[in-house]
């Protein structure tokens, strides 16, 4: 038997919000199997697996446009980007690991009231900057996306606004 969840109910267990979901459907990312006669959007279990392709490449810093390309292409298959996600994860484990004993080493340090040389703050910091970079540049490549998708949208907007003006 197969089974149906509403947006609201895959809103809920994947934490991303129905507009999100509305807006992927838009863009024509991802679209629900079916709906109701009513005309609720549901998805079923291979939506959901798709939908998890489309998050794990997110997370991997791809923007909608190149992960609808890699989708529609079949660029990756599922395992692939299972398993890109956990090379990911990997390095993540890595940095914050490297960031951890940094921190612990300074931390012995100052409970062992020794002196702290500046080589020691040197590498922490360096370990904290590089933990930080990457998320910056994610957070800065999803905004410089949504303001190229909001410039668009005003763009269409402004255009079809002159369109209404110049009819007699």
């Amino acid at each position: 038997m197969k089974r149906y969840w509403k947006v609201g109910d895959l809103s809920r267990m994947t934490g991303l919000t129905v507009r999100t979901l509305r807006f992927y459907d838009q863009i024509g990312l991802f679209s629900p199997s079916g709906q109701t006669e009513s005309g609720h959007r549901l998805y079923n279990e291979s939506d959901l697996s798709r939908l998890q392709q489309i998050l794990s490449l997110k997370e991997l810093g791809m923007s909608l446009e190149e992960i609808k390309s890699a989708m529609a292409g079949e660029q990756f298959s599922p395992l692939e980007i299972v398993n890109l996600q956990m090379a990911r994860t990997r390095e993540q484990i890595k940095m914050q690991q490297q960031l951890l004993e940094q921190l612990q080493y300074v931390s012995k340090l100052m409970q062992g009231k020794a002196l702290i040389a500046v080589e020691d703050f040197t590498r922490l910091l360096q370990a904290m900057k590089e933990s930080h970079e990457k998320l910056v540049i994610e957070r800065r490549t999803s905004w410089e996306y949504r303001l190229d998708v909001l410039g668009d949208f005003l763009a269409d907007e402004h255009e079809g606004m002159h369109l209404k003006e110049d009819k007699p």
